[in-house]
């Protein structure tokens, strides 16, 4: 029993090494830089030893992006929790900047999901990371939600309809937000826009010559956001 569970030990440590290489041969190399062959090579392993944990590259590129994605839906599901019993502006700000917060100490992840693909990868038949996804979407629709009550009236001659979303989307959304009208999910990806929008500029370098603080750019990109729902922003009160 104890040789059985250092070994599984031993394999969880290197299975984690292995991901934290490819990460950071992305980082360095960008995300054709992550081989198995060139992970083998950083960890001074055998290219047959490697494929004892993970029996093709695409097997590797899932489940790092299962991780990350995790990571993320953990974080910004948190933020949700925390929040529980504020008003709407306070949980759209607090989901905000813990989205942020995350993509800026996981930049390598942020780009595996969200921006630049590995060459040659296939995703597995439902994606790589379906359950992480759909909390993420859910949480963006909860926003949405939270803000509707105020942000109605804006949407009064609004056009949306069921069949302008994809059958996906409004799978993961409308048994969770059954109120929630065409509009508001248009809401959710509108909020979407707005954030993922200021986070990539961030995370992909392009705000570091422009804005001496993202991070008070940030807050009145959120602030404003809030303000154009009719909320009153959580700094004010």
């Amino acid at each position: 029993m104890v040789r059985t569970d250092r070994r599984e030990r031993l394999r969880a440590e290197t299975t984690a090494e292995i991901k934290s290489v490819a990460l950071a041969l992305m980082a360095s190399g960008g995300p054709d830089a992550i081989t198995l062959r060139a992970i083998a090579r950083e960890m001074g392993m055998t290219a047959n030893a490697i494929y004892g944990y993970f029996a093709t590259r695409d097997g590797l590129v899932t489940s790092l992006i299962d991780d990350v994605y995790t990571g993320l839906a953990d974080t910004v599901d948190g933020s949700w929790a925390a929040t529980d019993g504020h008003g709407a502006a306070v949980r759209i700000q607090a989901w905000a900047d813990a989205f942020r917060g995350w993509a800026l100490a996981n930049p390598e992840g942020f780009r595996l999901i969200y921006g630049d693909p590995v060459p040659g990868y296939q995703a597995p038949e439902g994606g790589a990371a379906p359950e992480a996804a759909r909390r993420v979407c859910v949480g963006l629709a909860g926003l949405a939600d939270a803000a509707w009550p105020d942000a109605e009236g804006l949407y009064a001659g609004s056009a949306f309809e069921w069949s302008d979303f994809d059958a996906g989307l409004l799978d993961k959304v409308r048994p969770r937000f059954a109120e929630l009208p065409p509009a508001g999910v248009a809401l959710a990806l509108r909020i979407w826009g707005h954030l993922h929008g200021m986070v990539s500029l961030e995370v992909y370098g392009h705000l570091s010559r422009q804005a001496v603080n993202p991070d008070k750019l940030f807050r009145e990109e959120t602030r404003q956001l809030v303000t154009a729902l009719g909320l009153v922003p959580a700094e004010a009160g």
